[in-house]
């Protein structure tokens, strides 16, 4: 009975062990701290408590969270107060943590050390492996294949080193660098730094900057240096994690999965320790998988070209969409700018100013003409003699001459046709103005949706990227074969050449815009965003005028309105209206106003300058010869037949005016057809705006769930790279869809023969109140 009431204890007192829960307090040394740190350090701690579950109870109690701001005496000081308070295990992060922890060489509590330190530092460190209760965490970089990547990037000549002065105090940086500097050929400044200005004030002889230090400068601080780099067009890199490079530096070899890294690795030996392990042999040497991140918008505004060969490898932050440009357009300023800049409108222009020289020609024939002539003759002599004064051998004189039509008909039907060809030439260019401002909006719409397709080529290469990741984690899991991660390498590559091809198609785009506003090819470029209810289109009501086209009721009377509009507005009918008018003219003029006479007044003043030799002077009975007269006629003359041209010119104007009423009924037609073509064009835009968005969401959802799936092993990679197509599919038509309505818009306005984005208010209401009487009178 004894030995069964000891089993009975026994068993008690396991299952009272079993269910308790140790508590453990976990203390943090800290080189700085900052926002920023503290939100790693959650992170961390989340970490931890998620790794360990429900082996412990965790603590990380505020007053067990020290900084010793790169003091290392501090540090030491920090060390030994969680010694002796109720820490249970310390985690020290920081180049004077480690230097200083790491020389003690006996621990009393458990010790982790962790932190990211340049393999060229490590070069002569033997990992420590057998010391009780300690261990270290690193992760090994290098700086010499960031400042390879550098190189590659901006090409520098003279490197800036930027680094915290408590590293150059307590590690050989300066050796480090010079060394890797004679390596590589560059000239290498060691910049140590307490504080922002140090850095800023430090720049003058670098063209481009290394941040090897810097993890504790606050994103605020990180920013503002950036923004000093980029205004200095310094190239940068930094050796810390991708965070950097989002906040303006321009490129980083290091993503976030080495922080991740980082942290569950401390999370594992924290559970080691909690399940009474000894940290003797777990000091870790973390292989960094570097990734190359550039920041596209810092490349841009410092003016460095990325290099395609690079794409493939790198992933972008920032928004490809932003670029730095000379001059940035909106809708409306683009559209005024090509009537005031277009070329081909210029050249349209001068051909108005020729014509307007031809009617002032034709005008011209009722103005006098006037010449004078002088003539010096030498007569031989003999015949002078005899000449009686009438031919002196040497005589000079002179005369003027006038003639001016009174009337003719020619003339005034001349007038009135070179008018008439001035005026439909005004309308040509009126027609052409029109065309050049729909040919410049539809280039605007073509260089937005460029824009979005190389944003969303973006996005599709990042998320290749990152189905690429998955399928290597799968591989490695043993969960799939060698051949997913092939696949999504084959496809990674045709994503990178389509977005290569997506930036020189923007590129074209604005070379096209370019040529439009007869601005320089290569000028730099933007163009605003163009959205429904927004800016100039909510004053217009673009959507509006959708929803009025999209009711049946109304559809009908609104398009024989707009029928009649642009059948008033069209200036190429007017420019027709005008040539018909001139060959009706023309048709006169051969017809009645052959028989009307032309007349004409014609005189002339003679003057004899001098005269001398033989027979200068008249006989002595014979009156003189006056030295000036004159003589004035009047010319009246009627064409009876004229080789019979004037019947001729008859038929051909006659078969002229009936070929232009011809084009004119074929015109009446096609804007007929146009206007209605546009109206359901603009039908069907605002369907595929509505079901464009319920595509895109339901392909991101659809995503979302096949991408969470493949990482299973629920779907096969033939699944997963369909949903991705149909997103990418789903993102291009529902960011076009604005577009595409605003441009088949812009090609109904075109068909009116009027655009209101051009117009003025009142002009807008005077359009509305044509409609309301259009409707009261067709009722």
């Amino acid at each position: 009975m004894r030995h069964y009431l000891n089993i009975f204890i026994a068993l008690c007192i396991t299952a009272f062990s079993f269910g308790q829960i140790n508590t453990y307090k976990i203390g943090f040394l800290l080189d700085k701290s900052s926002v920023e740190i503290e939100v790693l350090l959650k992170e961390l701690s989340s970490e931890i408590s998620a790794v360990v579950g429900e082996d412990a109870k965790l603590e990380f109690p505020e007053t067990s969270k020290l900084v010793n701001n790169f003091d290392s005496a501090v540090a030491l000081n920090n060390y030994n107060q969680l010694l002796q308070n109720s820490t249970d295990i310390i985690i020290a992060f920081g180049i004077v943590n480690n230097a200083v922890i790491s020389k003690i060489g006996n621990y009393q509590k458990p010790t982790i050390v962790f932190g990211a330190l340049s393999e060229e530092l490590l070069v002569n460190e033997a990992p420590i492996t057998s010391i009780n209760n300690y261990t270290s965490i690193t992760t090994s970089q290098s700086y010499t294949e960031d400042i390879k990547l550098l190189k590659k990037l901006a090409n520098p000549k003279a490197l800036g080193i930027v680094i915290e002065k408590a590293f150059t105090d307590n590690l050989p940086i300066t050796e480090t660098f010079e060394k890797i500097g004679s390596d590589l050929n560059l000239k290498m400044t060691i910049i140590p730094f307490e504080s922002l200005a140090d850095i800023t004030s430090n720049l003058s002889d670098v063209d481009g900057v290394y941040l090897a230090g810097g993890f504790y400068l606050s994103d605020a601080e990180m920013k503002q240096l950036a923004n000093v780099l980029i205004e200095k067009k310094l190239p940068s890199f930094t050796a810390n994690p991708v965070k950097d490079v989002k906040n303006g530096i321009l490129a980083s070899n290091h993503d976030q999965s080495e922080l991740n890294q980082f942290f569950r690795r401390i999370a594992l030996t924290v559970e080691a320790v909690v399940n009474g392990e000894g940290l003797s042999g777990l000091s870790t040497k973390l292989e960094s998988k570097s990734t190359l991140t550039v920041n596209y918008n810092t490349a841009e505004k410092i003016g460095l070209p990325l290099k395609y060969s690079l794409i493939a490898t790198t992933s972008f932050v920032g928004n490809p969409k932003e670029i730095v440009t000379d001059k940035t357009y909106t809708l409306v300023s683009v559209m005024q700018e090509a009537i005031a800049k277009n070329l081909e409108l210029q050249t349209i222009e001068k051909d108005i100013s020729l014509t307007e020289k031809d009617v002032q020609l034709a005008k011209s024939d009722y103005l006098p003409n006037v010449t004078a002539g002088g003539t010096g003759s030498y007569v031989d002599p003999k015949l002078a003699e005899v000449s009686n004064g009438q031919s002196p051998e040497i005589t000079t004189s002179g005369n003027v001459t006038l003639q001016q039509t009174i009337y003719s008909e020619a003339a005034n039907a001349n007038i009135s046709i070179q008018k008439s060809l001035r005026d439909a030439q005004q309308e040509n260019y009126n027609s052409e103005a029109l065309n050049t401002v729909f040919n410049t909006a539809t280039a605007y719409f073509t260089a937005l949706i460029l824009k979005t397709n190389l944003s969303i080529q973006n996005q599709n290469l990042e998320l290749t990227k990152y189905n690429l990741k998955i399928a290597t984690e799968n591989y490695e899991a043993g969960q799939s074969g060698k051949s997913d991660v092939l696949r999504f390498k084959s496809e990674m590559a045709q994503n990178t050449q389509q977005m290569v091809e997506a930036i020189n198609q923007l590129e074209q785009a604005y070379y096209v815009l370019n040529q439009l506003l007869n601005n320089p090819i290569d000028t730099k470029i933007d163009v605003e965003e163009a959205e429904l209810q927004e800016g100039i289109f909510s004053n217009y009501n673009y959507e509006q005028l959708g929803q009025f086209l999209d009711d049946p009721t109304l559809r009908q009377p609104f398009v024989k309105f707009l029928i009649q509009e642009a059948m008033a507005n069209a200036p190429e009918l007017k420019a027709l209206d005008y040539n018909l008018k001139a060959t009706e003219r023309s048709e006169r003029l051969f017809g009645v106003g052959r028989f009307l006479p032309t007349v004409a007044l014609q005189g002339q003043y003679n003057y004899e300058f001098s005269r001398s030799g033989a027979g200068s002077s008249f006989p002595a009975n014979f009156p003189a010869f006056p030295d000036g007269y004159y003589s004035v006629g009047l010319n009246v003359s009627i064409p009876i037949f004229n080789q019979n041209k004037q019947h001729l010119n008859k038929q051909i104007a006659s078969i002229q005016k009936e070929q232009l009423e011809i084009s004119r009924d074929n015109i009446e037609l096609s804007i007929e057809k146009n206007i209605n073509d546009a109206v359901l064009d603009l039908v069907n835009q605002i369907s595929n705006i509505q079901l464009s968005k319920v595509f895109e969401e339901t392909a991101k959802e659809a995503l979302d769930l096949t991408q969470t799936s493949y990482a299973n092993g629920a779907v096969n990679i033939v699944q997963l790279l369909d949903a991705q197509n149909n997103y990418v599919q789903a993102q291009q038509a529902s960011a076009n869809a604005t577009y595409n309505y605003l441009q088949s818009s812009m090609q109904l306005e075109r068909s009116l023969g009027l655009f209101f984005l051009l117009q003025d208010e009142s002009e807008g209401e005077a359009f509305i109140q044509r409609f309301l009487e259009f409707t009261q009178n067709n009722d």
